[in-house]
């Protein structure tokens, strides 16, 4: 073997063991490094063509993005933060999904940071080991007043989003959506011809428990009926079935439920002690959980479109990046009237 051969030999094993960079997809796709970047980062300004060409060589040479130079070069990594509860709660659960749908869409890869117990330290923590990771912003899932503070005093050095809140960093539309909610629910009933409607609420320290029952408190204001003393549960089913025996039920016609959760547990209160939905009590939830519709009878409640609060929720915090976004108006619920709610007999 001749001494050229031997050295193209050598040069064989490094030439193949080079880690792949953009320029190697960009000429092996046949586009420019700027296509093949856009590509990387999910945005959806790319033909479907040119990003099935970029995808495939980027398969077919391994590449990996080098992220850590990417945030050097531009100082954005193109990631959000999102710290949440883990929990089961229908509401959590589809504002994550909206979350992390409408980041792809942008062209951001989302880090979920989830907790046991939304404590304030916990958050603190959660958002800082965020921050480190070098994530552009965050969206704190996070109902509880407490945590929520923690969040806010974060916000004033690294960009944070509540989903919702009332004020500071948080979706104020989103908060004041339900107050107008809460506030049809209870006037649907006053309008079947219920002269006071009761009210199970849900924890007080939680912003949307608050403004379901401003709107509950508001409607019956208006229309000039004696506010009853609301009873609180957990947001749980057993909460809601716990609830019922805290209420003057011979003086109960109408009952607005914080959510559809511990509406089930009324429903199935309500039945045990012999009170039939709607003929004796009418009942209306909030969140049309997917099940509200199966239960018997079928529950009137507020529709609530989780899933674009966290869109929204994406939205405000690239527009605190500096991105142009576009807004699409207030998250609306809306009521949605099934068979357990009635005029009283």
């Amino acid at each position: 073997m001749s001494a050229d051969s031997e050295a193209r030999g050598a040069a064989a094993p490094e030439a193949e063991s080079r880690v792949p960079v953009l320029a190697d997809v960009a000429a092996l796709a046949g586009v420019s490094q700027q296509t093949v970047s856009r590509v990387v980062r999910g945005s959806p300004s790319v033909a479907r063509r040119t990003r099935e060409r970029v995808e495939l060589a980027i398969a077919e040479l391994g590449y990996r993005p080098n992220i850590a130079a990417r945030t050097l070069v531009t100082r954005r990594s193109h990631r959000i933060g999102v710290v949440a509860a883990d929990t089961s709660l229908y509401g959590s659960v589809t504002t994550l999904s909206g979350i992390q749908e409408a980041a792809r869409a942008a062209g951001y890869s989302v880090s979920l940071v989830m907790l046991p117990d939304l404590t304030p330290d916990g958050v603190r923590t959660a958002l800082e080991e965020l921050r480190s990771q070098y994530v552009d912003g965050a969206i704190a899932v996070v109902p509880e007043d407490a945590s929520q503070e923690a969040v806010r005093a974060v916000d004033a050095a690294f960009p944070c989003v509540l989903a919702p809140g009332l004020d500071g960093a948080g979706i104020a539309d989103a908060y004041w959506a339900e107050v107008t909610a809460a506030r049809e629910a209870t006037h649907h009933l006053l309008d079947l011809g219920h002269t006071t409607v009761h009210h199970v609420a849900g924890p007080r320290d939680w912003a949307e428990s608050r403004a379901r029952s401003t709107g509950w408190r508001t409607a019956l204001v208006e229309r000039v009926r004696v506010v009853p003393r609301p009873v609180r549960g957990d947001w749980s089913a057993q909460s809601g079935y716990l609830a019922l025996g805290e209420l003057p039920l011979e003086e109960v016609s109408a009952l607005f439920v914080a959510n559809d959760h511990m509406a089930v547990g009324v429903l199935r209160a309500l039945a045990d002690v012999g009170r039939s939905v709607p003929d004796d009590v009418s009942v209306v939830g909030f969140d049309d959980i997917p099940e509200a519709r199966f239960l018997f009878p079928p529950l009137t409640t507020v529709s609530q479109d989780f899933a674009e609060i966290g869109r929204r929720c994406v939205r405000v915090l690239l527009g605190r990046l500096g991105e142009r976004v576009v807004e699409t108006g207030p998250v609306s619920p809306a009521l949605v009237v099934r068979s357990s709610t009635a005029g009283p007999r």
